[in-house]
C-alpha cells in the first residue's frame, strides 16, 4: 500500500475523546529523548488534565544526535538530553515520579535477547506499580531502527500481557515519501483533538535544545529537528493507531 493511502487513512480517522481513545491510565514509550513531545505531548497534556497522567519511559540515551562533536561526547550529550525531557515533562506538567529513561544506546535499541527482554520486563513492572491499561508505541513504519524496535517490545509486551491496549503514535512516518510503497493494511484508529493543548506541546518540544541546534556547535552535520516535521507535529490532532 502507498504511503500516501496511509497518510490520508490516517486523516480520516473519527475524532474520539481521550476517555475512547486511551481509558484509564498509559504509559507511553518513546525511542528517543523527544519523542515523547513531538508525538504524544497533546496526549499527554490531556491525560494529566484528566488527572491521570501517564507514564513515559524514554528508552533509548539519545547519545547519537551529534556524532562528529568533540565537546559533547556520548556520554555528555546523553546527559543533556535526559535533563532536556525532564524540562519537556516539566511544561507538560508531567510529575517527575511518571518519567523514566532505559538508557539503551541511541541507533542500537535491541529487537531480540537479554537486554531486549529486560527491558520489557521493566515497562511490564511500571505498568503494574502505575495500574497502566494502555502502553503506547511508536508506529511500526516510523524510518528509524530504534522507533521500529520499540514497535517490537510493544508487540512482545502485547503477546505477554494481552489485556493491555497496545497504541501506536506515528512520528517521522508522516515524513515518508507518499509513493513509498509499504507492507500495511489499511489501519484504523482515533484522531484526538489536542488544539487547547498546543502551547504546552510547542514549549516542550523547545525544550529539547539540543536537536533544535542551539546545544551543539561544533558538528555541522549534526541532527535539527526539520521544520516540516514541526509543521506535522504542531496540528490540532494527534493521531493513534489500534495495534
Amino acid at each position: 500500500m502507498r504511503v500516501q493511502e496511509i497518510l490520508e487513512s490516517f486523516s480520516k480517522f473519527p475524532v474520539a475523546s481521550f476517555e475512547k481513545i486511551a481509558p484509564g491510565s498509559s504509559l507511553i514509550l518513546s525511542p528517543h529523548p523527544d519523542d515523547e513531545s513531538l508525538g504524544c505531548a497533546g496526549f499527554i497534556a490531556t491525560a494529566i488534565k484528566q488527572g491521570c497522567p501517564p507514564v513515559v519511559v524514554i528508552v533509548s540515551d539519545g547519545s547519537a544526535s551529534h556524532p562528529g562533536s568533540h565537546l559533547w561526547p556520548p556520554e555528555r550529550l546523553a546527559s543533556c538530553r535526559q535533563e532536556e525531557s525532564r524540562n519537556a515533562a516539566n511544561a507538560l506538567g508531567l510529575p517527575s515520579d511518571h518519567l523514566f529513561f532505559s538508557g539503551l544506546q541511541d541507533s542500537a535499541v535491541p529487537t531480540a535477547g537479554v537486554i531486549f527482554e529486560q527491558t520489557v520486563r521493566h515497562i511490564l513492572e511500571l505498568a503494574a506499580q502505575y495500574h497502566c491499561q494502555n502502553i503506547l508505541v511508536p508506529w511500526r513504519h516510523d524510518p528509524h531502527c530504534d522507533h521500529e524496535a520499540v514497535w517490537i517490545m510493544g508487540q512482545r509486551i502485547k503477546a505477554l500481557r494481552p489485556d493491555l491496549r497496545i497504541l501506536a503514535y506515528p512520528v517521522w512516518g508522516l515524513t515518508l515519501p507518499p509513493e513509498k510503497e509499504i507492507e500495511e493494511q489499511m489501519p484504523a484508529g482515533w484522531r484526538l483533538n489536542v488544539e487547547a493543548s498546543l502551547p504546552k506541546k510547542r514549549r516542550a518540544i523547545e525544550a529539547h535544545l539540543s536537536q533544535r541546534g542551539l546545544v551543539v556547535k561544533d558538528d555541522p552535520n549534526g541532527f535539527v529537528l526539520p521544520e516540516h516535521l514541526l509543521e506535522k507535529m504542531l496540528q490540532p490532532y494527534e493521531i493513534f493507531i489500534a495495534s
